[in-house]
């Protein structure tokens, strides 16, 4: 086998990149881009070894960019306290596929996340108090999370409510 650049790689060493990135993705979830993207490395900027690398990774069921989606979605949503946009846009920029977006953040439950919002929220707002800007430091903060400005406008207008009386 030749890479690109001309040099020889041999059966031994493909094999060997093949086994250190099962290891790897025995370890933790990696979506197929970030596979590629070490096999690339590892194999010398061969493409093509390195996409039969990737696909042998997914046959064998290391690599599944839909078990990805929902881990990263899960691991963002409850324990980050990462909105739908922002995990969307970074699902995005990882290479995955719209449609394994969609179904992975179906899994959101909605009421864990209103309390994530809430606990950012009051936990900014309690650092902010004094400060004449608190309403707008409070929305850019959540707004830079990843949430959408109607609900997280809305939950800062109660705590604000709720504070002030």
């Amino acid at each position: 086998m030749i890479s690109e650049d001309g040099a020889r790689l041999t059966p031994e060493q493909v094999r060997k990149v093949a086994d250190r990135l099962r290891r790897l993705c025995s370890r933790r979830e990696y979506c197929s881009a970030d596979v590629m993207k070490k096999a690339l490395q590892a194999l010398e900027g061969d493409t093509g070894l390195a996409a039969e690398v990737v696909a042998q990774l997914q046959k064998e069921g290391y690599v599944d960019d839909a078990r990805y989606a929902e881990a990263f979605v899960r691991d963002k949503s409850s324990l980050a306290g990462w909105g739908q946009t922002k995990i969307r846009y970074m699902l995005r920029a990882r290479g995955i596929n719209p449609d394994l977006i969609d179904s992975a953040m179906a899994s959101i439950d909605r009421g864990r996340a209103d309390v994530k919002l809430r606990k950012l929220i009051e936990n900014k707002y309690n650092s902010l108090k004094d400060d004449p800007q608190c309403r707008l430091k409070l929305l850019r903060y959540v707004l830079g999370r990843g949430y959408a400005y109607e609900e997280a406008n809305c939950v800062i207008n109660n705590i604000l409510e709720g504070k002030n009386k």
